[in-house]
């Protein structure tokens, strides 16, 4: 995706056709242009885009890295709108619900996963921008399944990222052997560590954050953090077994060698959650694992539910992702100031509508 290209100028429209971000091609130019307004089909509803925020993982979309992506492509999975049309057979929903939509966009509900009630790894997952035009515009189709409610203390801009940022930290940490009380370390202060730490402090852990510098440490303070730890200053698996031991890392980072820094730092029982990317292996040795039976495993994302429960549990506790909003137009800028690390935290495109 060569997020560097500045969007198109506005596409006028019509009654019949809304705006989106599209690339021709794999990593080609995002352009802002007009397409058809479509009619959902059954079990479907029609979304009007408020806002959609942007992810690291619209760059593998935009590459073309995803299995089913066929060009043009429509990026954006952290979708948050409205619905104004319904499918034929659609219920449970009605024109005019807030709603958002993530990594999650439909399943399959049949295959094995979606029997077992683990419909986030459904052997035909759909995810928005790859299986069918994503949130960069000002409507999008998507399957009802995929649905989420927005509660009315969130705006749109704030629930978007909570799709698909906030559900990935917030089901790790409470699907986690952590309980109230327990020391839960959060590496990385970033897009999804800045909302982990906030998870982690407002689920009542003793919450750590661990990072490079010292110039981050008011910043993990005023986040919820009760402790600090600057990576660059000392030894980070010492440092957590100074507190005791973590019970819970959350690695947000996507640097392999971070997360190996803090197994010898982690109690008895303890687990290593890895939902940050990375193509470089993890180390760690047996004898690392067999002390104190400790565990290091990954964990993507959510379902629908998943997603609900995380927006309502963020409204209930005043969670919020630090964002900064931009126009439709301006997607392209938006994208290049994610993919250069310069945004402070989540960046959110606006349709104005």
């Amino acid at each position: 995706m060569a997020a560097s290209t500045p969007a198109s100028p506005a596409v006028p429209t019509s009654a019949n056709t809304v705006r989106a971000v599209q690339l021709a091609a794999p990593d080609a130019a995002l352009e802002l242009v007009e397409v058809p307004l479509r009619e959902p089909g059954p079990g479907a509803v029609r979304i009007a885009v408020v806002a959609c925020g942007v992810c690291h993982s619209d760059l593998l979309i935009g590459a073309g890295l995803l299995p089913g992506t066929t060009f043009p492509v429509t990026p954006g999975h952290e979708i948050a709108g409205r619905i104004d049309a319904l499918g034929d057979g659609v219920e449970g929903w009605q024109v005019g619900d807030r709603v958002a939509v993530g990594w999650f966009g439909g399943s399959c509900g049949h295959c094995e996963a979606c029997r077992d009630g683990d419909a986030i790894h459904c052997a035909q997952l759909q995810i928005p921008g790859a299986a069918y035009p994503g949130g960069y515009a000002d409507s999008v189709i998507v399957p009802a399944d995929a649905l989420a409610a927005v509660p009315d203390e969130l705006t749109d801009a704030e629930a978007a990222p909570l799709a698909c940022a906030g559900v990935t930290v917030f089901n790790a940490l409470r699907h986690s052997a952590a309980r109230a009380g327990d020391t839960v370390a959060i590496l990385g202060v970033g897009g999804l560590g800045h909302l982990g730490v906030q998870f982690a402090h407002a689920m009542g852990f003793r919450t750590v954050a661990i990072a490079r510098g010292a110039e981050k440490e008011p910043l993990a303070h005023k986040l919820g953090a009760d402790h600090y730890i600057d990576s660059t200053a000392g030894n980070v698996a010492e440092a957590l077994q100074a507190l005791g031991g973590a019970k819970v890392v959350l690695a947000t980072v996507t640097d392999a060698d971070a997360m190996s820094a803090t197994v010898d730092g982690l109690g008895r029982r303890g687990e290593l959650i890895i939902v940050g990317v990375s193509l470089e292996p993890v180390a760690v040795s047996p004898l690392q694992l067999l002390a104190g039976d400790r565990k290091v495993y990954g964990h993507s994302s959510g379902a629908a539910l998943d997603t609900q429960d995380t927006l309502r549990f963020a409204a209930q506790t005043g969670v919020r992702a630090w964002i900064e909003e931009v126009p439709l137009e301006q997607t392209a800028a938006a994208v290049a100031k994610m993919s250069s690390g310069k945004a402070r935290f989540r960046m959110v495109v606006t349709t104005g509508r």
